[in-house]
């Protein structure tokens, strides 16, 4: 009889370690208590717009995951966005170029969907590991949620909070092209045009809150939107009010460090292997879309070894 995997998480990571246990014949049960994949690749529809509220972009470095990206692209799911990102600290203005970003028409959410099963166990969420009869489990989720259900697995990485906060105008009343990096600033650490990324022009931005921002009103997201707007407008130069704004929590959005050089975390506990991956098993030391998808590929196929020896 074949292994029986647990996945639990439906982010990127989640469905790259189901799609690489699957390849090498490994049956797979992926759960995730949301319902839809996505994780923190996540592609709201506000206001009749699809927008990206969790990740910005990804780039593509490693021949695995370009390999994807390149497919993702010849079947139109990714475009190219820019290499230039905009520069704002209380020194001035100034820009930055670098890796090729990569954004998608459809959100973000899209990728992840591309690759998640069809049979994904939406909705459920797990508790213990106890009640879970499978050969294996991978956890596949940010440090602070895989520590509650396996609390001594790993030497945990912090997470740090962001609130993303989304506004639209009438029309386009800036001038930054692109995507900007806020240096310094007690709100704000990063502007999106949401218009530019998806490559339909419309006037949305989207900003994400510095940590310290977040942590004051993790319990009231909307109490966010005034200061990340004030700072916006004053960033930014613009003078009017948006048409309508939105604000999203994430409690766990990035990590605060890594697990060095190790790329995922594969043990035994109860009997059985454990595993463990996402985007702090990072040996690059640079979390991101990129090293999630190579965590949870990696553990896939470490662990379908394992179980097939």
């Amino acid at each position: 009889m074949s292994p029986h995997v647990a996945v639990i998480g439906a982010g990127l990571t989640g469905v790259a370690c189901a799609g690489a246990l699957r390849s090498h014949g490994v049956a797979v049960d992926l759960i995730d208590r949301g319902h839809r994949p996505g994780g923190r690749m996540a592609s709201p529809t506000l206001h009749g717009r699809v927008v990206d509220t969790g990740a910005a972009y990804f780039t593509a470095k490693d021949p695995e995951f370009v390999a994807i990206v390149d497919n993702w692209s010849v079947r139109g799911l990714v475009r190219g966005w820019t290499d230039t990102i905009e520069v704002f600290s209380a020194d001035g203005h100034s820009q930055t170029t670098g890796p090729l970003r990569y954004a998608t028409p459809g959100g973000l959410r899209s990728l992840v969907a591309d690759l998640a099963p069809a049979d994904l166990e939406s909705g459920r969420a797990v508790d213990t590991l106890t009640d879970l009869d499978h050969d294996a489990i991978v956890l596949a989720m940010p440090d602070p949620q895989a520590a509650r259900l396996a609390p001594d697995a790993a030497d945990w990485v912090d997470y740090e909070p962001v609130i993303a906060v989304v506004a639209a105008w009438p029309q386009r009343i800036w001038s930054v092209p692109a995507a900007a990096f806020v240096n310094d600033d007690p709100d704000l650490t990063m502007i999106a045009d949401d218009g530019s990324r998806r490559g339909d022009g419309a006037a949305v931005l989207v900003t994400h809150t510095t940590a310290q921002r977040a942590l004051a009103h993790l319990d009231d997201p909307e109490g966010a939107v005034a200061p990340a707007l004030s700072a916006l407008q004053r960033i930014l130069g613009i003078t009017s009010d948006p048409l309508w704004t939105h604000a999203h929590r994430w409690t766990f959005a990035k990590p605060s460090g890594t697990h060095g050089d190790e790329p995922f975390s594969l043990g035994t506990r109860d009997g059985r292997p454990l595993g463990i991956c996402g985007d702090s098993w990072c040996p690059s030391g640079a979390p991101r879309v990129e090293s999630a998808w190579l965590s949870g590929h990696r553990l896939g196929a470490a662990l379908a070894g394992r179980l097939r020896a």
